[in-house]
C-alpha cells in the first residue's frame, strides 16, 4: 500500500475528494497476474497487469441504488486482510476428476463517509485469473436496495480482437458469433472472449449467479466495457435485502486460447455441492425422438405425425438398449403442443399425456430393457404456469424412473411470463434476477426428486453445477437443431468459436452426431409438411461430427440423428458406441478461437484416452504430440477426413485406420475444410 496526496478531479462524471489515496496490490500465486485497486479520490478503481503487458486499464467499481446514497462516491479503503488457499477437490463427474484451487485473496473494508456506509471488495486471484465480488453486510441505511447501476468496468485494448454474441436481443442466446474490434462491440452477453495486442486471451464472464441479474458487457467508448445487468419489469435491476454479495465478475487470462479453455477458475469460485450424496446421477448418452420432428418427419403436437407415441419411444428404447445407450429423450408427450405451441404457455400440462403416450408402459419397458425415459418440460416461457405444476411434474417423473429433465424456455427475449402476488402479469428476460431465481429453485426441486436438468433456452452456466451438481448441461447457444432449418446454418467455425467462448462457462446440450448431413435434402415423409430450404445443412464433414464427442463437453451427449442413419453407417457409428462422457483427465493441446481446436481427455473408468480435432472452413494440416498418454503401448483407433473429404463437396469422406503408439509419438492429421478427426487410444498389454 502507498498513500498519495492529491488534486481535486473528476472521475466518471463525479466531482471527487482531495483526501490520501490508499493503493493495495495483489499477485497471483505466480507472481504473473498482478491486481492494483485505489480509492484515488473517493472513487475505487483496479488495473490488471500480466508481467509486464497491460490487462485492465484503469476501471471503475460500484454500485448505484434507487432511493440510498450509493457505493460509489466519498469511499475510503480502511482496512486490508489477505488470505490464500491451495487445495485440491473432487468433481462427482466433470472434465476432470480432480481440480485444485490455488489462488491469493485479498479482502479490502471500504467506507463511505457521506453518508455512513460500509462493503467489502473481494479479490481472489490466481494463476489462470481475476474474479473480484461486492460483499454487502447488513446496516441501517442498506436494509433493502434496488440497484439501478452497477459501475464495474473492464477497461481494454480497444484494438484487441472480440468475439461476441448479442445481449437482450430476441433469440436470447442463440446468434451466430461476430469477431470485431473491442471498438465495435455493441451489447455482448457473457463469456466475451478477446485476444490483445499484445497477444494475450482474456474472457470476461460471471461467476456463481444467484439472486441477481446477469451481466451483459456494454460496449460505450473507445476502450470503456462497462457491466450491464438484465432489468426487471419494474425498472430496477437488482433488489435485494442485506446482507448480499454479487456473482464474481471473472477475467480469465492466458498467453494463448487453449489457456483459457484450460482454466477451472468458473469453477473455484462456486461453492461446494450444497446437495450432498448425488451420486444417482449417471452421465451417459442418449437418443431422442428430437430430430425427426426437427426435420420436419414428425411432429411434436397431435396435429400431424406425432412422434412422441407409445409405440415409436419403445422402438426408439430397444435401439438404445442395442447400442447400450442409457436414455431416450421424448419432447412432445403432454398436453399443449398443438398449433402454435411457442405461444401456449398458457395450456401446457406436465402430468396429462396424449391419447396416444402412456408414460407407465414407456417406462416398464426401459425397466426390462436398461432404457430411461428422459423427461421433457417445456414451458413456452410461462414460469408460473410451470411452477404451479412442478411438484406434480417431478413426482411423475420420478415414479416412472426418469432421472433427467430437459427443460425449455422457448419465448422472445425479454418474455418471459410470470404472474406476481397481486395477479398482474410480468415479463422478464432469461437472464433477469426473477428467471436467475426460478432456475435454482427449479434444480433444488428437481434433486428432492433425484432429478438431474438440463435446461434449454437456460439462463447462462456460471459454474452452478459444483454447488447442485444436478444441473448437469444446458443450451444458451446456438446448437446442432439450427442445422436443420436455419438459413444460415451454424457454419464451419461455429463449434471452433463455442469452445473459446460459451464452453467457457460450463457444459454445452450442442446434440452432436448427425450421420446424415444434408437432411433438408431427404424426400419428406408427411408432404403437408413440406421439407426445410436446401441451404439447412450441417457444414462439417462426418469426422468433424465424431470429434465434437470430445471437444465439445457435456456429460450426457445426445445422439441426435435417426437410427437408420447410424445402422447405414456402422464402422463410423462405433465411436459414438465407444466415447465416454465423464472424463478423469481433459487438456485442449492445441487451437486458435474460430479456427481449430485439439482437445484430449481420459476416460474415468478406464485406461482408454480420446482426442478431438476439428478445423474451421480453412483445411489444415495438424500434428499432435502424444505427450498425455502413459507409458507403454496404445492401440489409436483412428477416425479422420480422407484425401478428399470437404465438407461442402465430399463430406462423408472417412478414413477409419489403427495404429500402434507411444507417449513420445506424434500423429498428423490431413483436414479437409471444416473436416475433423477422432481418435480413441486403448493400452495393450504387455
Amino acid at each position: 500500500m502507498r498513500a498519495l496526496n492529491l488534486l481535486i478531479v473528476v472521475f466518471a462524471g463525479l466531482v471527487v475528494n482531495t483526501a490520501a489515496a490508499n493503493e493495495y496490490t495483489i499477485a497471483s500465486p505466480n507472481d504473473d497476474l498482478v491486481v492494483t485497486i485505489s480509492d484515488e479520490g473517493g472513487v475505487l478503481t483496479y488495473q490488471v497487469k500480466k508481467g509486464r503487458e497491460q490487462v485492465i486499464d484503469s476501471s471503475a467499481l460500484g454500485l448505484r441504488f434507487a432511493d440510498q446514497a450509493g457505493l460509489d462516491e466519498n469511499l475510503q479503503i480502511s482496512k486490508a486482510v489477505r488470505s490464500n488457499k491451495n487445495e485440491t477437490w473432487e468433481q462427482p463427474w466433470g472434465e476432470r476428476r480432480f481440480v485444485t484451487d490455488k489462488h491469493n485473496e485479498l479482502r479490502l473494508s471500504v467506507e463511505r463517509s457521506k453518508p455512513k456506509l460500509n462493503f467489502d471488495l473481494i479479490f481472489r486471484v490466481f494463476n489462470d485469473g481475476i474474479g473480484f465480488r461486492y460483499d454487502v453486510p447488513k446496516q441501517r441505511y442498506l436494509a433493502n436496495v434496488a440497484i439501478t447501476e452497477e459501475l464495474t468496468e473492464f477497461n481494454m485494448d480497444q484494438n484487441a480482437t472480440a468475439w461476441w454474441i448479442p445481449a437482450r436481443k430476441w433469440n436470447r442466446y442463440e446468434y451466430l458469433y461476430q469477431k470485431t474490434k473491442v471498438n465495435d462491440m455493441e451489447m455482448a452477453h457473457t463469456p466475451v472472449t478477446m485476444k490483445l495486442s499484445n497477444g494475450i486471451h482474456v474472457s470476461l464472464h460471471e461467476a456463481a449467479l444467484l439472486n441477481y441479474a446477469g451481466m451483459s458487457i456494454e460496449h460505450r467508448r473507445g476502450n470503456n466495457l462497462v457491466a450491464n445487468l438484465a432489468p426487471r419489469p419494474d425498472g430496477a435491476l437488482v433488489k435485494l435485502n442485506s446482507p448480499f454479495k454479487t456473482p464474481w465478475r471473472t477475467i480469465q487470462v492466458s498467453g494463448d486460447a487453449v489457456g483459457l479453455v484450460n482454466s477451472d477458475l468458473i469453477l473455484n469460485l462456486n461453492e461446494p455441492n450444497k446437495l450432498g450424496d448425488t451420486s444417482w446421477f449417471k452421465p451417459g448418452k442418449y437418443v431422442g425422438l428430437w430430430w425427426h420432428q426437427h426435420i420436419k418427419e414428425r411432429t411434436w403436437g397431435n396435429d400431424g405425425i406425432h412422434a412422441a407415441t407409445t409405440e415409436a419411444t419403445i422402438e426408439m428404447m430397444n435401439f438404445a438398449a442395442k447400442y447400450k445407450f442409457d436414455g431416450v429423450l421424448v419432447e412432445g408427450w403432454n398436453i399443449g403442443w398443438d398449433g402454435d405451441w411457442y405461444n401456449n404457455g398458457d395450456v401446457f400440462s406436465f402430468t396429462k399425456a396424449y391419447d396416444d403416450f402412456d408414460i407407465q408402459k414407456v417406462a416398464e419397458h426401459g425397466r426390462n430393457v436398461g432404457v430411461r425415459l428422459i423427461g421433457h418440460h417445456e414451458t413456452s416461457g410461462n414460469l408460473t404456469n410451470y411452477e404451479n405444476q412442478i411438484d406434480d411434474g417431478f413426482q411423475l417423473y420420478q415414479e416412472n424412473d426418469v432421472a433427467i429433465v430437459k427443460t425449455g424456455y422457448v419465448a422472445d427475449g425479454g418474455k418471459l411470463k410470470r404472474v406476481d402476488e397481486k395477479g398482474v402479469t410480468r415479463y422478464e428476460f432469461h437472464d433477469g434476477q426473477y428467471n436467475v431465481n426460478h432456475h435454482l429453485r427449479v434444480v433444488e426441486k428437481a434433486a428432492k426428486h433425484k432429478i438431474a436438468i438440463n435446461a434449454h433456452e437456460p439462463v447462462k452456466d456460471t459454474g452452478l453445477r459444483r454447488t447442485y451438481p444436478n444441473w448437469v448441461s444446458r443450451e444458451g447457444a446456438r446448437g446442432q437443431e439450427f442445422n436443420a432449418w436455419a438459413v444460415p446454418p451454424n457454419g464451419p467455425n461455429h463449434v471452433s468459436n463455442l469452445l473459446f467462448t460459451r464452453m467457457l462457462s460450463g457444459p454445452m446440450d450442442y446434440t452432436a452426431g448427425a450421420f446424415d448431413l444434408r437432411p433438408s435434402e431427404r424426400e419428406p415423409v408427411n408432404a403437408e409438411l413440406g421439407r426445410h430450404d436446401v441451404r439447412a445443412r450441417i457444414e462439417h464433414t462426418l469426422a468433424k461430427e465424431l470429434s465434437l464427442y470430445v471437444t465439445i463437453y457435456s456429460p450426457i451427449q445426445m445422439v441426435m440423428d435417426l437410427p437408420e442413419n447410424y445402422e447405414a453407417r456402422p464402422s463410423a457409428f462405433q465411436f459414438i458406441e465407444d466415447v465416454p462422457t465423464d472424463w478423469s483427465k481433459s487438456q485442449a493441446l492445441a487451437g486458435e478461437v474460430g479456427e481449430y481446436a485439439v482437445v484430449a481427455r481420459q476416460d474415468r473408468n478406464s485406461s482408454d484416452w480420446y482426442l478431438g480435432v476439428h478445423t474451421n472452413e480453412e483445411a489444415r494440416n495438424i500434428k499432435t504430440t502424444l505427450e498425455f498418454l502413459g507409458d507403454g503401448v496404445w492401440e489409436a483407433q483412428i477416425y479422420r477426413d480422407g484425401d478428399n473429404a470437404d465438407y461442402d463437396t465430399n463430406p462423408y469422406d472417412m478414413v477409419i485406420e489403427r495404429k500402434v503408439v507411444k507417449v513420445q509419438d506424434t500423429l498428423s492429421f490431413k483436414l479437409g475444410r471444416s473436416g475433423g478427426a477422432a481418435v480413441r487410444f486403448v493400452k495393450q498389454s504387455n
